[in-house]
C-alpha cells in the first residue's frame, strides 16, 4: 500500500509496501494510456507485497504490467480465499464502493501501472469509450464471480483443477507451454482445496498423459480435448 501526493507518488513508510518501487511511465501499450487523461503511473513490487489491503480506501485502480497478482480474502481463522489471478493487461481494483473488498499481492516480482479512481471516472462521464471500456471489464468480472461460485460450490476436485488449467492456458501459453506465475498453495487457496489435493489431482493426470511437466511450474497440456471433457 502507498500514499500519493498531487505532485508525485511517494511510499508509504509505515507499511513499507513498494519499497522497491519505481515512478513513471511505463512505454506500452496499456488501456490506462490509451485515452487521454488516463495516464498511468508505474510501481514496482516484490514478490508477496501487498498492493492494496482489503477494507483500505479504493482511490486508485489497477493495471498489470508485468508479473501477477492475486486478490484474496483472509479469514479470522487464517484461512485465505483467493478471488482471481489478475495477469499482465489486467486491470483490478474497480470497486462499487469506496474501499477494497479483498487484499491484494504481487505473485512474483510485478509492476503495475495505476491511475486514481477520480480521474478514471470523470474520464467515463466524457468518453464513451472509456465508459463501454469499463462496462465489459465490469461484465467479465461479474462472469468470473458466477464461474468462480459455481467451481467452488458444485465441482469436484478434478474438474476444479481441469477448469484452472484450461483459464490458465487461455490466459497465459506461450509456444505450447504454460508457465505459472503461482505455486500449488495458491492453485489450492483458489479452487477451495488442499495443497495436497492440488499435487495428487495433478499427479493423476500426468500419470494419465494429460499433462507434461517440464519443471515445477511449467505445464505442457497434452490432451486438451480429455481436460475440457472433465470442464463439466
Amino acid at each position: 500500500m502507498f500514499s500519493q501526493a498531487a505532485v508525485a507518488p511517494v511510499v508509504d513508510t509505515k507499511s513499507a509496501i513498494a519499497t522497491t518501487a519505481s515512478a513513471g511511465s511505463v512505454s506500452g501499450l496499456s488501456f490506462f494510456n490509451s485515452y487521454p487523461g488516463l495516464i498511468g503511473t508505474a510501481f514496482t513490487y516484490g514478490k508477496d507485497e501487498e498492493i492494496y489491503g482489503d477494507g483500505e480506501p479504493a482511490e486508485y485502480v489497477y493495471e498489470v504490467v508485468s508479473g501477477a497478482v492475486r486478490t484474496c480474502k483472509l479469514l479470522d481463522d487464517g484461512r485465505r480465499q483467493i478471488g482471481a489471478f489478475h495477469l499482465p493487461g489486467d486491470v483490478f481494483g474497480i470497486e462499487a464502493g469506496t474501499t477494497h473488498r479483498m487484499t491484494a499481492d504481487a505473485i512474483v516480482d510485478t509492476t503495475v501501472r495505476l491511475v486514481r479512481r477520480k480521474s478514471l471516472d470523470a474520464a467515463a462521464q466524457g468518453n464513451l469509450q472509456v465508459a463501454n471500456a469499463l462496462w465489459s471489464m465490469t461484465a467479465r468480472e461479474l462472469r468470473h464471480a458466477e464461474d468462480h461460485m459455481l467451481l467452488l460450490g458444485r465441482k469436484t476436485a478434478m474438474e476444479r483443477v481441469a477448469t484452472f488449467l484450461l483459464e490458465m492456458d487461455r490466459r497465459l501459453t506461450v509456444t505450447g507451454m504454460l508457465e505459472l506465475p503461482m505455486c500449488r498453495r495458491d492453485i489450492g487457496d483458489y479452487l477451495g482445496l488442499t495443497i495436497e489435493t492440488v499435487s495428487r489431482v495433478l499427479s493423476q493426470l500426468h500419470q494419465e498423459g494429460v499433462l507434461g511437466f517440464s519443471g515445477a511450474r511449467q505445464i505442457k497440456l497434452r490432451n486438451r480435448q480429455r481436460l475440457a471433457g472433465m470442464n463439466l
